[in-house]
């Protein structure tokens, strides 16, 4: 039996979907849902690019060929049922998953929530919704990526700031250091302004050994006095 409601005259023209011709993998363990899943998929514009019936399988089959998104049946046969193997699959790969599924179970939909499920869809699926679910869990996963990278170009471009980098002229007498607009600053000023540094002042043991010295000549009375 078809998991659709429409036939393929009622459905949306390929040109809808056709702007983003994914790459999209389908686990699903009844073979022919699967072929007809597949087919719906490459009328709608996407590419589909395999089938598995099993968690197992599609777990290693997903990681060679890299699809766009996953199309996951939750109830699978075999070791590991749709929610495990997206569980699985989120620890190795960042792809967008969406749950196919006959149950509207609020506790069902609850866990595949809790997979970071990029969508669910409800038996029987109408076609322009099946396209319409992989088209927002595309855009979103596309969206949190960028978000992501951005994140992580700006955290990079802070720690730079706060780095001191290249060549520093240094005065080999005073050790003040020139900036980039030829004005020279003490070592100190100078690093505290550019990292996230304070200075407290200490002696280290060389130092500390040739101020005690000093200071212990200071207190010797001269000869004859």
């Amino acid at each position: 039996m078809s998991p659709f409601s429409d036939s393929p005259a009622e459905v949306t023209t390929p040109e809808t979907f056709a702007r983003h011709p994914a790459r999209i993998f389908v686990v699903e363990d009844e073979a022919l849902i699967a072929m007809e899943l597949s087919d719906r998929l490459a009328h709608l514009g996407f590419t589909p690019i395999g089938q598995a019936a099993r968690g197992e399988d599609a777990i290693e089959t997903i990681k060679a060929e890299r699809p766009d998104l996953v199309l996951m049946d939750i109830n699978l046969a075999g070791t590991l049922n749709g929610l495990e193997t997206a569980e699985r699959l989120r620890d190795i790969i960042d792809l967008p998953v969406v749950f196919l599924t006959a149950y509207s179970d609020s506790n069902l939909i609850q866990r595949a929530l809790r997979t970071e499920a990029y969508g669910y869809l409800i038996k029987p699926y109408r076609e322009r919704e099946m396209g319409l679910a992989i088209e927002f869990a595309l855009h979103r996963h596309a969206s949190q990526r960028q978000l992501r990278e951005l994140n992580e170009q700006l955290q990079h471009a802070l720690t730079e700031v706060k780095q001191l980098q290249g060549l520093l002229p240094i005065c080999g007498h005073c050790k003040k250091i020139r900036d980039e607009e030829e004005t020279w600053h003490g070592l100190e000023e100078f690093i505290a302004t550019r990292a996230e540094v304070s200075f407290t002042h200490s002696f280290c043991p060389e130092c500390f050994q040739a101020e005690m010295n000093s200071l212990q000549q200071e207190m010797v009375p001269p000869v004859g006095v």
